[in-house]
């Protein structure tokens, strides 16, 4: 019982930590994935509907935020927090990586040889979902999103079946691994490309409220650069806090070279007055465990996000919507801790999924085979902003309010984004609250070429009926038969 409980209690938000699964596997190695995947097929043929089958979650780190999203009531959880090794290839041009892992357990091993990987941007995230949601990094405007950078999939099919996915491989399947997410299989080692790397400048700058126009002016016309600088990195973040009652903007930057206070940043670093400070060159090790304090573990928790045109005076807008809607909702909710972020999406991220890319070993003209993942971005839309509303807080009486309120902003700014012409549509799945539909907005053709993907390697839809957590192709398996 005692290891059921640290199960459970190892969630990141109070939603998952609520659910009570009959039982919950701890596989060992990818063979023990493939037993246990093989017996719950087989008992979801010997019944007559999906009521009567053994549904199942999979989960990694356990950080998705809403409740059932890698956790279940009732079924079995496979807990993959077991395989997590981290090994480099003698060439150590790439590094695999157990689905169970988290980027900390990744970063501490190539620190240690002076290697890198695009990861997570908080060292406590489990590798396996951000993989397959996309994958934001630090190193995306240089390398895209982190599922551009897998150069192989090694994962278990409906039938227990071990297969590999990349360019030689089933690449169908590689290429719709890259943002599909659990559809297809149960991943259980990622092996990702790797690249030299020393130490990079990076931190938190927390500014006072009134410097927003500052920022959101800096904000756009960095991610506007015809020049992208594909070093730097940014997360600009307007928070709130219950307890203090009062905004404070936050600047988490990063430049991914061995260079203090670049020229690209220091429009945010020049911006007075500074509340707090913490830039320094340190290891990516220490750098994303920095941003762990400010995700802890056991409260509720919201993701909800949207894609904006990049524009200074309408996300100035945004942000005034938000403050006025916390100001007469749920400003007061106990332990609440809300934040609205914007993050840059300039083409230079969005090419990396739609064309042949350079390795990070080889010479600039050389290049190696790679597939586009199956997010819908296209470089041709120009720099857009990925926005997340990100909220915490303590008492489930306060859930109503709060889920209400934060859809109340979302339309209030899709509104104004139409009237203004700023509404993008994609939606990154690693964002998603449960009721949006991030892989709709990949677009028709992605949906279908995923949906292919999925009839070919699980034709009975094992994926699509008895894991009813994450975002589905076939909500509830319908449709799956139908070509």
């Amino acid at each position: 019982m005692a290891a059921y409980n640290e199960s459970l209690k190892s969630y990141w938000s109070q939603q998952e930590q609520s659910l009570s699964p009959n039982c919950i596997l701890s596989p060992q190695n990818t063979e023990d994935v493939s037993k246990a995947i093989e017996i719950l097929s087989k008992y979801k043929a010997a019944g007559n509907s999906t009521t009567t089958a053994c549904q199942f979650a999979i989960r990694g780190a356990g950080h998705s935020p809403w409740a059932g999203s890698a956790n279940i009531d009732n079924g079995v959880t496979i807990d993959m927090r077991s395989i997590k090794a981290v090994n480099v290839n003698p060439s150590g041009e790439i590094v695999s990586i157990g689905a169970g892992a988290r980027w900390s357990d990744v970063y501490r091993v190539l620190d240690a040889v002076g290697l890198g990987v695009a990861g997570g941007r908080i060292s406590d995230v489990g590798v396996g979902g951000l993989i397959t949601g996309g994958g934001m990094s630090y190193y995306a405007p240089k390398y895209g999103f982190v599922c551009d950078q897998v150069d192989n999939f090694q994962l278990v099919l409906a039938s227990g079946e071990v297969v590999d996915a990349n360019a030689m491989d089933n690449p169908d399947l590689w290429s719709a691994l890259k943002g599909g997410s659990n559809n297809f299989g149960v991943v259980t080692r990622f092996d990702l490309k790797t690249f030299i790397q020393g130490k990079i400048w990076g931190g938190t700058i927390v500014n006072t409220i009134d410097t927003l126009p500052a920022q959101v002016g800096a904000f756009t016309e960095f991610n506007n650069a015809t020049d992208f600088d594909t070093n730097a990195a940014i997360i600009n973040t307007y928070g709130y806090t219950s307890q203090i009652g009062a905004w404070a903007v936050s600047n988490l930057l990063v430049y991914t070279a061995n260079v203090t206070n670049p020229p690209v940043l220091r429009p945010f670093t020049d911006i007075k007055p500074q509340l707090a400070n913490t830039m320094r060159l340190s290891k990516l090790s220490d750098i994303t465990s920095e941003q762990v304090k400010n995700a802890p573990t056991g409260l509720r928790q919201l993701f909800i996000t949207r894609t904006f045109g990049n524009d200074p005076h309408f996300l100035q807008s945004v942000f005034d919507i938000a403050n006025e809607t916390l100001t007469s909702r749920f400003g007061q909710a106990p332990g609440l801790i809300y934040a609205l972020a914007f993050q840059p999406l300039p083409s230079s991220i969005t090419i990396h999924g739609t064309r042949t890319t350079s390795s990070p070993h080889e010479s600039q003209n050389a290049t190696m085979k790679t597939a586009p993942n199956s997010l819908g971005l296209s470089p041709g839309t120009g720099s857009q902003v990925l926005a997340l509303q990100t909220i915490q807080w303590s008492r489930p009486a306060d859930d109503a309010v709060i889920n209400s309120a934060a859809r109340e902003i979302w339309q209030r700014a899709d509104a104004l984004a139409e009237r203004m012409g700023m509404n993008r549509r994609w939606l990154y799945l690693n964002y998603a609250a449960e009721d949006q539909d991030p892989i709709a907005s990949y677009g028709a053709d992605n949906v279908e070429r995923l949906k292919a993907t999925s009839r070919k390697f699980d034709p009975e839809g094992l994926f699509q009926k008895n894991v009813p957590g994450g975002f589905k192709l076939f909500p509830g398996g319908e449709g799956i038969g139908e070509i």
